[in-house]
């Protein structure tokens, strides 16, 4: 019971559908109709407005960030990161809204604040830097995801966390792959941008 309960925890919490229940609640939206129909905060911020977007945002970071500090409440045997990876799975794949969930870039982000603040602080200023830059969303987080990488194969040089680098290795795959389609729009120069 000490593994079984905080996984499922983990997943429940992954699986809170920010975007969809604050569309639903405050702007009588279902964000899977509109735009990309994406559960996520880029979606959010395009069809609600950067006030839903934002709190969408915060939301979908803290879900991971709660997995990840599990531990600290409940007695258990699994890590806190393998905790926190369950939380981004729960985000993908939402038991709460059909199992269609979001891209996995601020749950993941979540794990960072909650086990290694650094990174996540990297992570928030790479994301920025490379918005304004680029002005997408997807190839930003596409950049993040391999930034972190490159951080964490230093961090585990100098500390011995594997598991820590598996599990951003883990992350960043997930990502990338959810972002197949941008990649496609991308390459064919079609992927939206946004307006600073």
């Amino acid at each position: 019971m000490n593994i079984l309960l905080p996984v499922i925890i983990a997943y429940l919490l992954g699986s809170i559908p920010s975007a969809l229940w604050i569309g639903k609640l405050f702007y009588n939206t279902d964000i899977r109709t509109k735009g990309s129909g994406n559960l996520g905060a880029t979606n959010t911020f395009r069809v609600l407005g950067p006030k839903a977007g934002f709190v969408v945002t915060v939301m979908d970071i803290l879900k991971g960030t709660a997995a990840t500090l599990l531990p600290l409440v409940l007695t258990t045997d699994v890590h806190p990161l393998i905790l926190g990876v369950i939380a981004v799975i729960g985000h993908m794949f939402p038991v709460f809204a059909r199992f269609k969930g979001g891209k996995a870039v601020a749950t993941s982000g979540g794990i960072l604040l909650g086990y290694q603040w650094p990174l996540f602080l990297l992570a928030v200023a790479v994301l920025l830097i490379a918005l304004k830059i680029t002005k997408m969303v997807s190839l930003s987080s596409i950049i993040l995801a391999l930034v972190s990488v490159v951080y964490t194969i230093i961090y585990t040089l100098n500390t011995g966390d594997y598991l820590f680098f598996a599990v951003i290795l883990t992350l960043a795959t997930f990502i990338i792959y959810r972002h197949r389609a941008n990649i496609a729009r991308i390459r064919a120069g079609t992927e939206p941008k946004i307006k600073w």
